[in-house]
């Protein structure tokens, strides 16, 4: 036999094996919730397509999260296959509650995603660590998110979102039609530039500085099936992809964030700068001798830097982008919430005070239903680390052992739009969190941040955030339609997350004041 047929011989051997192996990887997928006895996606198979038909850009995250939710009606569970692995996906706001707080020792971690070694930006940051690790980083992180130091911070954050809007009011051209989301990722690079790194930026003047453009190369995935790709390569063959120098964030973006938090390090500790933010709590952490099992280096600072950066650019711009959004499609509900704004300007002598934002009801009315209607996240995630029963998902069927590495998902997007706890969903109607109607929202079928430990910990920081650009917004101008704004809004089939198919468009007109 000759050197060419001996290869094409080991090539279709090789073949062969990958097709029984991809086969025996379904088969076990498909069939693992039949033999459970459980409801599951018809044989899975569903399921398995749903996946790739949003990775192909067929159909939004959005509406295969609705898909999956809305098979099994009167189900509290049902069994889905997430790509090629088994997953539970929970209905009932009751067993969601048991599993993410009663009984969170069961249920502790999210899904892994990367290995440290091929992405230790994303991988050692809090979200993405697992055990005794994330416990510590957690105890470790609190403190900088209680109330008193939001108190603190307030004027840091103040002070960004006077210098925006001063910056719009002084530029009305870029005010008849501004592509909001692209605005206030701005003001948000601002702000955690200031409160995390202790570094003044003022992103609308300065429009190419590197925090930006770091934070939207960060941000800027390939969609579609590139992705898909890349992330599975990247998960299934960590070793691989290091030696070929891939990542899923850009290698400049970890260079930078090394560079900005080391130097922002060397300076305090030389210079014996204390500064009540995230860095210093991390700093005072490292330097304590027993202070953890786990010895903190600098990558772990710059992993929770990163993320921190990260979750408020992105999650927190595309938030304020469906606030402003719904204000100005609803002029009624924007001018009740610019009266209740006055009311307190007038009795502060036109500012607005940590104090006065606080107590501002309609306010939080509004932005609650943004985070009801448009969730940050469409799925939450656990991943099982113990055995735990789950009692019978429907009337004839059995109790289900659920093992360690099964992953389990709560389906945020589809339970904040179920009429059963929401009536007329798709209507955006903040008196649904009046004081008279909150206590009628049913526990845990409302997540926006999740609930339990791994509640999203700087969910205070995100509303203040929010509350403060929009207080001022609505202090200078009236936010309004164009012709690019499309009401209802059409998510685009591209992204994980909510985001309309051409951006956020309003326009802001100047008020006389």
């Amino acid at each position: 036999m000759d050197l060419s047929s001996t290869f094409v011989l080991l090539l279709v051997t090789l073949i062969v094996i990958g097709v029984l192996k991809i086969i025996s990887v379904l088969h076990h997928a498909f069939f693992y919730w039949k033999n459970k006895g459980l409801p599951y996606m018809p044989d899975s198979f569903s399921s398995f397509l749903m996946n790739w038909k949003v990775v192909l850009g067929y159909t939004t995250f959005s509406d295969y999260c609705q898909y999956m939710y809305s098979y099994f009606p009167n189900a509290k569970y049902i069994g889905i296959v997430d790509f090629v692995t088994p997953g539970v996906l929970l209905r009932d706001p009751k067993l969601i509650k048991e599993i993410m707080v009663r009984d969170f020792e069961h249920f502790p971690d999210h899904r892994p995603v990367f290995d440290e070694s091929v992405d230790p930006l994303f991988s050692k940051s809090l979200s993405a660590l697992r055990g005794d690790r994330w416990r510590e980083m957690r105890n470790i992180l609190s403190p900088s998110f209680t109330a008193s130091k939001m108190k603190f911070i307030f004027e840091l954050i103040s002070k960004c979102s006077r210098d925006f809007v001063n910056y719009l009011v002084d530029h009305p051209e870029l005010c008849q039609a501004i592509e909001t989301k692209g605005a206030f990722r701005r003001y948000a690079t601002d702000v955690i530039a200031t409160t995390a790194f202790g570094i003044n930026v003022n992103s609308m003047k300065d429009r190419d500085n590197e925090f930006y453009v770091r934070g939207v190369e960060a941000t800027k995935f390939p969609t579609g099936v590139l992705i898909m790709i890349k992330f599975i390569f990247i998960k299934s063959c960590p070793r691989l992809a290091k030696s070929l120098g891939m990542s899923f964030f850009p290698p400049a973006t970890l260079k930078f964030f090394m560079k900005i938090v080391g130097e922002t390090v060397k300076a305090r500790e030389e210079q014996g700068i204390v500064r009540p933010d995230m860095i210093h709590l991390l700093l005072q952490a490292r330097n304590k001798e027993n202070a953890s099992t786990h010895k903190m280096a600098l990558m772990d600072i710059v992993s929770q830097a990163f993320i921190f950066f990260l979750a408020g650019f992105e999650t927190f711009s595309t938030l304020i982008s469906f606030v402003a959004h719904e204000l100005a499609v609803n002029q009624d509900i924007q001018d009740r919430l610019r009266e209740e704004i006055q009311q307190y300007l007038t009795k502060e002598n036109g500012e607005i005070s940590y104090e006065s934002l606080s107590k501002m009801t309609y306010m939080d009315m509004v932005v609650s239903e943004a985070l009801r209607k448009y969730p940050p996240v469409i799925f939450l995630d656990r991943v099982c680390t113990k055995k735990y029963e789950l009692p019978p998902a429907q009337p004839g069927y059995k109790n289900v052992i659920i093992e360690p590495d099964n992953v389990l998902l709560f389906p945020a997007y589809a339970l904040h739009h179920d009429s059963k706890y929401f009536p007329n969903p798709s209507k955006f109607d903040p008196e649904r969190f009046s004081e008279q109607n909150k206590d009628n929202i049913l526990p845990y079928s409302y997540l926006p941040f999740g609930e339990g430990p791994r509640k999203c910990i700087g969910n205070r920081f995100a509303l203040m955030e929010t509350k403060i650009l929009i207080a001022r917004l609505l202090q200078k101008f009236t936010l309004k339609t164009t012709e690019k704004t499309v009401e209802p809004i059409v998510f685009s089939k591209n992204e994980f997350s909510l985001h309309p198919v051409n951006g956020f468009w309003i326009s802001l007109e100047k008020r006389e004041t």
